[in-house]
């Protein structure tokens, strides 16, 4: 009982990199908190090939080849794909020379690979999925049975508040919002990190600095990833000061949970608005009597956060 207490969380990464998708990885494999049992990856920033293509290039940076990949849906469940290459370029981690991957990845479907690891293991599992919920929900639907064996689904996605694609809908819930409605619904604990709280994720240009002088070449890489990356979010409609390192909120709460505040209460998606299509309906003042299904993250010490991404790379001065 008590090594199991003690022992890292097991957890699998189903992302679409991306630059933000990308510091996660890196991020979540620097501590020995967490145990990536694999890498999924779905459509979303780029096209599938693309994505899969850079998780692959980005674990072989890491030299951390023995985390099995496996591709995903190549499209939304119900619509046609919606990529974001106005954000994350022609290659979808435009910016730093990364390698090319060194290992290839499993024949067998992302789905297939997280009901293998989920069903292996002895602790739990916590997903954390960084873009559309295309995976996510094919897995769910398609192994009922292994819904007991995830302890929670730590999520990048929705608002509670305006999107960031739409004026109601944030990215990866407006990519495929059928995957996000039956993945709300699972009765599995979800912990959302929406743009409510990942806008205060905020990465100024000193912080990138402060990045870049770390002697290692994962550091590095990120300077460059971000350098890349803030040049979209300069656009003066945002209103940031900086970039909004979205998806690294997922890892970071995983690692320090208090830096951020919360509240539950239950999320809803919308599939069918003909302004709404992928809102998320955030019920915080509970004023339906549908019970809590969301720990909707909404208040983030950007400090801290800060210190953390430092830490998690300098861990990286060993290698």
């Amino acid at each position: 009982m008590s090594n199991i207490a003690h022992s890292p969380r097991p957890i699998i990464l189903d992302c679409d990199p991306g630059h933000d998708d990308a510091i996660s990885l890196i991020l979540a494999l620097s501590s020995n908190q967490l145990a990536p049992l694999a890498v999924t990856t779905s459509a979303g920033n780029q096209t599938p090939d693309k994505t899969l293509h850079n998780a692959l290039r980005v674990l072989t940076m890491l030299n951390r080849t023995d985390i099995p990949v496996a591709g995903g849906a190549v499209k939304p469940l119900a619509r046609e794909l919606i990529i974001a290459d106005n954000v994350h370029g022609e290659s979808g981690l435009d910016g730093p020379e990364l390698p090319e991957p060194s290992f290839a990845p499993l024949a067998q479907s992302a789905i297939e690979l997280i009901a293998e690891k989920v069903r292996a293991s002895a602790i739990p599992v916590t997903l954390v999925p960084s873009g559309p919920l295309t995976n996510i929900a094919l897995f769910l639907s398609t192994y009922p049975e292994l819904h007991c064996k995830i302890s929670r689904i730590v999520l990048m996605g929705g608002a509670a508040a305006a999107g960031n694609w739409t004026p109601a809908a944030e990215f990866n819930i407006f990519v495929d919002p059928e995957a996000a409605d039956m993945v709300f619904k699972a009765g599995i604990p979800i912990t959302m990190c929406g743009l409510d709280v990942t806008h205060q994720a905020q990465i100024m240009d000193e912080d990138i600095e402060r990045i870049r002088k770390i002697p290692n070449h994962v550091a590095k890489c990120v300077a460059e990833l971000l350098d890349f990356f803030m040049i979209y979010h300069r656009d003066p409609k945002w209103g940031f000061e900086g970039a909004p390192l979205h998806d690294p909120c997922t890892i970071a709460w995983l690692l320090k949970p208090e830096l951020f505040t919360s509240y539950d209460c239950w999320v809803g998606v919308e599939t069918k608005g003909e302004y709404t299509q992928g809102m998320t309906v955030v019920d915080r003042y509970q004023l339906t009597d549908r019970p809590h299904n969301t720990q909707v993250l909404s208040d983030l010490d950007r400090e801290g956060f800060v210190d953390l991404i430092v830490e998690c790379l300098t861990a990286y001065n060993q290698d």
